[in-house]
């Protein structure tokens, strides 16, 4: 079979790289026919040099401009729906129902269609005027964006049709989307998409375009380019942090999604209250995509007395009665045996599983247990990584233990509070741990599961490093997400038919502004 093309320029190109992949199917552990290029730093250098042409010439685009594009790719995306599930389904192994097709397909086709909405809406642009000073300014697109997308969601974070992809083209930048080796085949078919409704829509040529693979070395080459706006990346720490150090060293911002434990504090008043039901509400959660979830709730901190021996009984009972389901490929499968035998090696007690699954790419459902003085005493060990179906329970003496374990904890996405309903008996509890707690994640939650992760403006899908490298932004939530890829522009003096619509005194394009320190839609009325 013939290598798959890249598209650069506006054109699916042969590649001279001599490196090639194939991706492989988790669940029957057979490679992949189609095979794909690594590319060579000149054809990476070739999409940055397209990418700057077609921001010089859309760089001053009306929102309105890209809202077309991103309309009629998610139009084009839902008429190929059948081929992406499939190609998806095929390279993850993640069930075409109801995940592929009723959850995350239709999720990725809505984040593209709220994007447009808030390219012509326009808020996001935040443009403010000082009257008196004739000082303006307001956000405006950053210059070509980097994208690399992680495994475990081959749709609504895939790196050219996902929310990092239509946050940077909301604010109106051209995406280099680096495609992620678990799923090439199904992003192909994204960008085959993409470039279609970019020239019906048309779009300058390089506005949209696709490299499977590149070295690691062409990888921090070209988020360190001066060229390049911005990174939006979410995967791995190890490979996010590679980036992070090349991106820094010229001062390019480089968003980045990378690991999170996820606590979860369940108080005895909600497990006396409702514990065997709490009990199976963490295992689904856990256990759901076969814990492959940024948001997996991955450590449980609980005090010690016969109600929580019970429920912890009560989990690993769901967890040893359900069928491991396949992990989205070897490398998650070793990593994630590796992170077992980490927190083994430090003295955490195995519950169950523990060991390979009997099916290719699979793990058994694993639980590990350590005392609060055990974490606490080691608790950058502790909070090891194992991405998939399994989690750590923290067992402490008392409230100031858990209080202590809280403290311990690095940055994450998000954190969970379980407490009594029907009594107040855990208020008191709830107060002091949430102060805590509230410092260390993004997304702090009552007596509700991290996992799903809504596309809503009030939204934060980040938290403080190492969850993310900025605790400022958000990569789901529009209109919030865009402003990672966007630059505070201000003018000084300059003449209103200098200035862009957004900050024009006449305001036409009717943007809500800060004008003289009032939100208006109204024009400036000069003094």
């Amino acid at each position: 079979m013939p290598t798959a093309k890249v598209l650069i320029d506006g054109h699916w190109i042969s590649s001279e790289g001599a490196a090639t992949f194939h991706a492989m199917n988790p669940r029957t552990g057979e490679t992949l026919e189609e095979k794909f290029p690594v590319s060579p730093w000149f054809e990476v250098d070739k999409a940055l040099h397209s990418a700057d042409r077609a921001f010089q010439e859309c760089r001053a685009w009306p929102g309105e401009r890209f809202a077309a594009f991103l309309e009629r790719y998610a139009e084009r995306i839902e008429a190929r729906a059948e081929d992406l599930i499939a190609a998806a389904h095929a390279e993850t192994a993640l069930p075409v129902k109801p995940r592929l097709a009723d959850a995350e397909l239709p999720r990725t086709v809505s984040q593209l269609k709220l994007a447009a909405h808030w390219a012509r809406e326009g808020s996001w642009m935040r443009p403010t005027i000082d009257g008196k000073l004739n000082i303006r300014s307001t956000l405006a697109p950053i210059g070509p964006v980097a994208v690399f997308g992680p495994n475990n969601f081959p749709f609504a974070f895939n790196s050219i049709a996902g929310g990092d992809f239509a946050a940077a083209v909301a604010a109106g930048n051209p995406v280099i989307a680096k495609g992620h080796s678990s799923h090439p085949r199904t992003t192909q078919l994204f960008a085959e998409e993409a470039q279609a409704a970019a020239e019906e829509t048309h779009m300058p040529s390089g506005f949209v375009q696709l490299i499977y693979r590149t070295s690691h070395e062409d990888g921090a080459q070209l988020v360190s380019h001066p060229l390049l706006g911005a990174i939006g990346y979410t995967g791995g720490r190890h490979a996010g942090l590679y980036l992070k150090s090349s991106a820094d060293a010229v001062g390019k911002p480089i968003y980045l999604e990378l690991s999170s434990v996820n606590p979860v504090v369940f108080l005895p008043g909600a497990l006396a209250e409702r514990g065997e039901a709490l009990a199976t509400e963490y295992a689904a959660s856990c256990l759901m995509g076969s814990g492959q979830f940024c948001t997996n709730p991955g450590v449980v901190f609980l005090i010690s007395d016969s109600t929580a021996d019970q429920f912890v009984a009560n989990v690993v009972k769901s967890f040893t009665a359900n069928t491991p389901q396949p992990m989205l490929g070897p490398g998650v499968q070793r990593s994630f045996l590796s992170g077992v035998e980490t927190l083994s090696s430090l003295g955490a007690k195995l519950l169950c599983g523990g060991s390979a699954g009997p099916n290719p790419c699979t793990c058994e459902n694993t639980l590990l247990q350590v005392s609060g003085q055990q974490f606490v005493a080691n608790a950058a060990g502790f909070q090891t990584e194992i991405f998939g179906n399994g989690a750590l329970f923290v067992m402490c003496e008392n409230l100031s233990e858990i209080s202590a374990c809280l403290k311990a904890l690095e940055g994450n996405l998000t954190g969970a509070i379980y407490s009594a309903t029907s009594s107040t008996e855990d208020e008191a509890a709830y107060t002091q741990l949430a102060g805590i707690l509230r410092q260390k994640v993004g997304r702090l939650l009552n007596d509700k599961m991290p996992t799903g992760v809504a596309v809503s403006p009030a939204m934060n899908h980040g938290g403080p490093f190492p969850a993310t490298g900025h605790p400022g932004f958000t990569a789901v939530g529009l209109p919030a997400s865009i402003t990672r890829f966007a630059a505070l522009h201000c003018f000084d003096n300059v003449r209103d038919d200098r200035l862009p619509p957004a900050l024009q005194n006449q305001n036409p394009l009717g943007l809500l502004r800060l004008q003289n320190g009032e939100w208006t839609r109204d024009p400036l009325t000069l003094q």
